[in-house]
């Protein structure tokens, strides 16, 4: 009886080690911040070489359920579906031949739980040690509980640190991109005797795809331009930063006609967008002594002028750049303007912006507005149109980015 106890107390002993130097081997793997795959590698050591479970599989629930760790199994399981099959499983449990078909090739099923919330079920198979069941019992089952729970948690923890320094670089990455797309824009306009020149320009996110400018090529004589890409972030801002470049490029150096300049970009566009992106653009020339405005609109969003009551759309162009390998047509439109004439572009984020009742804003309503508050100076006028935006949206989000460039020629 005496010799019995002994022997007890030492297996005592030596499961308490063992729990102990396990926990202890696992819990420095974490501190020292291995990689997923070696504390899995600690995992199924312990499991398989010291414990004697020589086939277990593990499912761990990330984005989804999926198999962590599978030992002894040769090619697929059968289908085992955990939602189905698993999920009422709320304590370590022997399984029975009345329990499942697809279970039946297991023996112990051990689920882990955080908060009421499963996160694993270890599926073990093959004990090969006799009455492994009743020898081990609940004792040795609840360590490999806890165990699992360990790795599962510490698993997680890693794949959570992960997400967050991907998301705190790419909030990084967006301050500096927005940074640098906010000096893309211009940032004196002219506001004077002879013209008045304002911009407003609302991102959807930190960087968008809507651009203008505004480009002094001699005295008296301006470019104005506004463009939209398809598509939203930081992949558009991108494209739309070579685009303004390219631009900005050209006109350093020399003047071009139209049609030409539309044939040029759009060879750019196609370069480097590559067929995903294209970009719809409204081009101006004018010429403050001759009053003469030269455009080429493509397929933007038709820009308007106004002496406050009569409004003449322009929309003479060709299709959006990057469209097509080539410009299927090209028609430069001309305009002479009178004194006080204000020329309205925008982008389709003002006209297509939805209200509560699916209603868009649309440009008669704009139209209206810019009437309204035809004596205004340009940056005050931009803005109150902003405001009434606000006022059309209500709580919904912004859904797209939006900009408005108004240019009052005296």
């Amino acid at each position: 009886m005496t010799e019995r106890l002994i022997k007890d107390l030492e297996h005592q002993i030596k499961m308490k080690d063992f729990k102990l130097n396990s926990l202890l081997e696992i819990t420095t793997a974490i501190n020292l911040n291995q990689e997923v795959e070696h504390l899995i590698r600690i995992y199924e050591f312990i499991l398989k070489e010291q414990l004697g479970f020589d086939r277990f599989v593990l499912f761990n629930h990330q984005t989804e359920w999926d198999i962590l760790s599978k030992v002894g199994f040769k090619g697929r399981l059968k289908e085992i579906n955990v939602e189905r099959d698993l999920k009422r499983f709320k304590e370590i449990t022997v399984i029975e031949s009345s329990h499942s078909t697809v279970l039946s090739e297991f023996d112990i099923i051990i689920p882990v739980f955080h908060k009421e919330k499963p996160l694993a079920y270890l599926l073990i198979s093959g004990i090969r040690r006799p009455n492994q069941k009743d020898l081990y019992g609940l004792s040795y089952m609840s360590f490999v509980q806890t165990l699992t729970n360990i790795i599962v948690v510490a698993i997680e923890n890693k794949r959570m640190a992960k997400i967050s320094l991907k998301q705190e670089r790419l909030k990084k990455e967006l301050e500096v991109a927005s940074e640098m797309q906010k000096l893309l824009f211009p940032s004196d306009l002219p506001s004077d005797r002879s013209l008045d020149v304002s911009a407003k320009y609302k991102p959807r996110h930190q960087v968008g795809g809507d651009y203008y400018d505004f480009i002094p090529i001699a005295e008296d004589e301006y470019i104005i331009c506004i463009a939209d890409v398809s598509g939203k972030g930081i992949s558009a801002a991108m494209l739309m930063a070579n685009f303004q470049a390219t631009i900005r490029t050209l006109f350093n150096y020399q003047r071009f006609e139209m049609d030409f300049l539309m044939e040029e970009l759009n060879k750019k566009v196609n370069k480097t967008a590559k067929g995903e992106k294209f970009i719809t653009f409204f081009i101006a020339h004018f010429n403050n002594t001759t009053r003469e405005l030269v455009y080429v609109n493509a397929g933007h969003n038709h820009p308007f002028i106004t002496n406050g009551r009569k409004v003449e759309f322009l929309d003479k162009g060709c299709i959006g750049l990057g469209m097509l390998d080539e410009l299927p047509f090209i028609n430069v439109g001309k305009q002479t303007l009178g004194p006080n004439t204000t020329l309205v572009l925008y982008t389709d984020g003002v006209v297509e912006l939805e209200n509560e009742t699916g209603e868009f804003f649309g440009s008669e309503r704009l139209i209206k507005l810019v009437n309204s508050y035809y004596p205004l100076k340009m940056e005050d006028m931009n803005n109150l149109i902003f405001s009434k935006l606000d006022e059309w949206k209500g709580p919904l989000p912004l859904v797209d980015d939006t900009a408005i460039f108004s240019c009052r020629f005296f």
